[in-house]
């Protein structure tokens, strides 16, 4: 996807200095650094969903044993 972005003259600068040391082209720079963020960005719920998938224990059976002990 092509897309128009406004990028100040400072970073595109900084870009272009980065890119010429990796000997990538800038757009590869730019699509690198959005990966990067977006990795960094994930949301951290999924790491907690189904969590209880590979227990053999009953969910529900388990809420109300733990309450029983209060």
């Amino acid at each position: 996807m092509r897309t128009l972005v406004d990028i100040p003259e400072k970073q595109i600068k900084a870009l272009t200095a980065i890119s010429q040391a990796e000997k990538v082209s800038r757009a590869e720079v730019i699509r690198e650094a959005i990966a990067y963020y977006l990795e960094k960005k994930k949301p951290q719920s999924d790491d907690a969903f189904g969590l209880w998938k590979d227990h053999k224990v009953d969910g529900l059976a388990y809420q109300e044993q733990v309450r029983a002990e209060w």
